[in-house]
């Protein structure tokens, strides 16, 4: 059982570095392991992976990774960029899957997948928000760990 019960959340500003993906993977399983919480280190690693991945190839500006608790020991995975676009692979009518031979195209499907639940949110660059979007998924609970 963790220690600390309030709510908590974690955001890890990361420049376009080809490191940053990693980096963050490794801040995602020592938080994860602080809160007591490694049996969802498989799923959300992967989550935050192709997260991750698809910020640094599709945007050429900064991301962040945000980690916040949930209700019932969950955990939502969120990765903020600053293109406002929102993939179809989270859209809500995805897009029709890749052929078997593609080499790109099974990441958001996946976190689809392997998530309890997902979303994304367009923000409007008012105020402090650097407007972009927010792809997030949830796991805990129901999740797939793998």
């Amino acid at each position: 059982m963790a220690t600390v019960s309030p709510p908590w959340a974690y955001t890890l500003h990361l420049p376009h570095d080809p490191r940053a993906p990693r980096i963050a993977r490794g801040t995602l399983r020592l938080i994860l392991a602080v809160h007591e919480m490694p049996e969802l280190t498989p799923t959300a690693e992967l989550v935050a992976a192709e997260l991750l991945a698809n910020a640094h190839c599709h945007t050429k500006g900064p991301y962040a990774l945000r980690l916040r608790s949930a209700d019932s020991g969950r955990l939502r995975v969120a990765v903020w960029d600053t293109d406002p676009h929102v993939p179809p692979g989270f859209s809500k009518t995805p897009a029709p899957p890749p052929p078997p031979d593609a080499e790109h195209g099974r990441g958001l499907p996946l976190v689809r997948a392997c998530a309890d639940a997902w979303g994304a949110s367009v923000l409007c660059g008012l105020g402090a928000s650097r407007g972009g979007k927010l792809l997030w998924a949830e796991c805990g609970g129901g999740a797939a760990a793998w």
